[in-house]
Formats: structure tokens, sequence, C-alpha cells
């Protein structure tokens, strides 16, 4: 045998074990995405946020308020552009992901500083006609949060 056949020999042999890892991981990712059910996320289905059993009560508030009829969980949680909605999907699964498998979260669950801006958002972009002309009143230096006052127009309990 000469340099160049040993060569190819010893190349090829690292082929398979990275293939096979590939193959472990795909399969293990795979099943894990099936298993958390990860594709109802896709969705627009608001029963795709109560996988999580700590997601249940807000589920159920979410149907007592008077957005239920006209507002799903997306409408409220995410960006209004594809890429916005599925970069805070993501983010959000990531952390929720991470969180619930380590089991280091709050219960109840409370809204976090990134998303409580994306909430607060969606209803200046949703109610902007009467944004405007709440922030346009110079009584205030600086606009109104929403939902301080109407933390509990998604959600009815909370």
């Amino acid at each position: 045998m000469n340099k160049r056949t040993i060569h190819k020999i010893s190349g090829f042999s690292y082929i398979i074990p990275i293939c096979i890892c590939f193959g472990v991981l795909v399969g293990i990712g795979s099943f894990t995405f099936y298993y958390a059910r990860g594709y109802s996320y896709l969705t627009d289905n608001p029963n795709a946020c109560a996988n999580c059993h700590v997601m249940k009560e807000f589920l159920d508030s979410w149907q007592k308020s008077s957005h239920h009829t006209i507002a799903v969980c997306n409408d409220c949680h995410t960006g209004h552009t594809l890429f916005t909605k599925y970069y805070v999907k993501g983010l959000n699964g990531y952390h929720h992901s991470v969180a619930f498998t380590l089991g280091n979260f709050h219960e109840p669950i409370r809204i976090k500083e990134f998303n409580r801006k994306v909430a607060e958002n969606n209803c200046r972009y949703c109610h902007q006609d009467i944004v405007q002309n709440i922030d346009a009143n110079v009584a205030h230096r600086e606009p109104l949060q929403c939902l301080n006052c109407h933390y509990n127009v998604g959600h009815f309990n909370y």
C-alpha cells in the first residue's frame, strides 16, 4: 500500500462514526420533537400553549377573557411578521425547554420583560388609533403602558 491508499482508508474511517453520531442526534431530536408535540408550536392553535401543565390555567383564563373571540396566543405574544413571530417562538421555546427540563421556573409562571414588551407592542399595534390619542395627550410625559391598567384583558384572572 502506498501513502495515498492509507490516507484514503483512514479518512474514510472518520466518516462512519460521524454519520452514526449525526444519525443518533437527528433520531433523538426527531423523537423529542414528536414526543413534546413540537409541531403544534408551529400553528396558531391556543391549545398548543397548554402542552405544558403550567400553561393550562392561562389557557382557561384566556377563554374567559374579552379577547378570546378575536385573538389567539400568537396575536399577543409573538410578532406580526413571519420573522418576528418565529423568532419570538424560537427564543421562548428554547428558554421554556431549558427551564422546564431543569425545573428552574417560578410557579405560577410570570411574564418576563422581553415578552411584556412584545405584548405591549401588540396592544399598540391592534389599538393604534386609541393609543395615539392617549399618547398625544400632553399630560402624559411618556407613553403609558397598556398592561399597567389592562393587565387582565388577555387573561381574565391574571
